[in-house]
């Protein structure tokens, strides 16, 4: 992760095959593309990838949130509940909608505690969503038979997650939806896209009209098309579509690499006394995108973020005082800071951040470090990595 550190012949021949055929929108002109079409490439490539039955590619893994919960039916005065440990995009794409984000603790999984979400539930919550950051998951069973007991609906943000799997299958293909980002910094990337998943026909057809205007996207006359309900434009381009359609095809190369990278540093670092490691649920495997781990306190992974910048140790992070993935420093969102007015029950929920109790999520955040797998590392400078990363952990702990 990401994909763009090996970008080749693969990429630049598909960019071009859309240069060459000279249109770029992913709808319509027929006549001129001459039976190209990459966004549709990429949705079958994508049903195989995910094993789902539809897939709908958007303009962003912000946009398939969104797009992904409008489908269903979520918006106005609607509660989703989601975790403290995600990007800003979350809470975006759930307020863009009108609908209020419920924010809940995370435990050993760095996503969703079930006991927190079951008791963050009320007459408004219409759905939960699981973040499965860094490469991994959370309790999908616990999770699942929550939103079942209570009706409510499962969404899976799976954007940091590509190639990850739970007792076989492909996360983002678990919930009612899933979503999936193809940004610059994914493990697989569009440049800028994104996909919504789902075996739900009905719901795949409300994101395939909802995403590009309201489009039904009946018959081969763009003009003529009518529009069933109102919608937006959250359309990906051919040229994305055409960056992605190469990339995909390379998934299982790339997942590979990190696996390799995040072995080497994971066994390296297990022999220093004091680690211990994101838990992955029985039955599941990380994309090993990202290699997570604890020290015993705050102080200490404070010390060791510093102590790996000293010694060159790049791309790891300690999330407690980020600004853009965790609760703590999330002052625009507790001020309400909005450019446009905000419906009373949002500022509501809002202003309760400011003093709820997330010291459970602060325990496993405030401890944790995760590190960025890289793809375009030589196996000798994985290894000389670890070493500095052992070196770093001991004098910090």
């Amino acid at each position: 992760m990401p994909g763009f550190e090996l970008f080749g012949d693969l990429e630049r021949s598909e960019v071009n095959d859309v240069l060459d055929n000279g249109v770029l929108m992913r709808y319509g002109f027929d006549g001129m593309r001459n039976g190209h079409w990459k966004a549709k490439e990429l949705e079958a490539e994508l049903t195989k990838t995910f094993q789902t039955n539809h897939v709908q590619l958007v303009s962003s893994g912000t946009a398939a949130v969104s797009v992904a919960l409008a489908s269903a039916g979520v918006g106005a005065g609607d509660e989703v509940i989601m975790p403290t440990f995600t990007f800003v995009a979350s809470f975006e794409a759930i307020m863009m909608l009108g609908a209020i984000p419920i924010l809940v603790d995370i435990d050993a999984t760095l996503t969703l505690d079930p006991k927190a979400v079951e008791a963050a539930i009320t007459p408004k919550t219409k759905a939960v969503m699981i973040v499965q950051m860094c490469g991994s998951m959370g309790d999908l069973d616990a999770l699942q038979h929550v939103c079942t007991k209570h009706n409510l609906l499962f969404i899976e943000d799976a954007c940091q997650a590509i190639g990850g799997t739970y007792k076989g299958k492909p996360l983002g293909s678990i919930g009612d939806l899933g979503c999936f980002s193809f940004d610059f910094v994914k493990t697989i990337t569009c440049g800028e896209g994104g996909a919504v998943i789902t075996n739900n026909k009905d719901y795949y057809i409300n994101a395939d009209h909802y995403s590009d205007h309201g489009h039904d996207h009946v018959g081969n006359d763009r003009g003529a098309e009518t529009h069933p309900f109102l919608g937006y434009n959250f359309r990906i381009s051919e040229l994305n579509a055409a960056v992605g359609l190469a990339q995909v095809k390379r998934l299982p190369e790339f997942i590979a690499i990190q696996k390799k990278h995040y072995t080497i540093l994971r066994e390296a670092i297990s022999s220093v006394p004091g680690v211990t490691f994101r838990k992955v649920p029985e039955g599941g495997e990380e994309s090993y995108a990202f290699l997570n781990f604890f020290l015993p306190d705050l102080e200490a992974a404070r010390k060791t973020s510093q102590a790996f910048k000293e010694s060159g140790v790049d791309v790891c992070w300690n999330y407690y005082d980020n600004n853009w993935h965790y609760v703590r420093e999330w002052h625009h969102l507790k001020d309400a800071k909005s450019l446009y007015p905000l419906s009373s029950e949002i500022k509501e929920e809002l202003v309760k951040l400011k003093n709820k109790d997330f010291s459970q999520s602060d325990h496993y955040i405030g401890r944790n470090i995760s590190c960025l797998i890289k793809l375009s590392w030589t196996e000798a400078e994985v290894v000389a990595r670890a070493n500095k990363m052992v070196e770093a952990i001991k004098a910090s702990i």
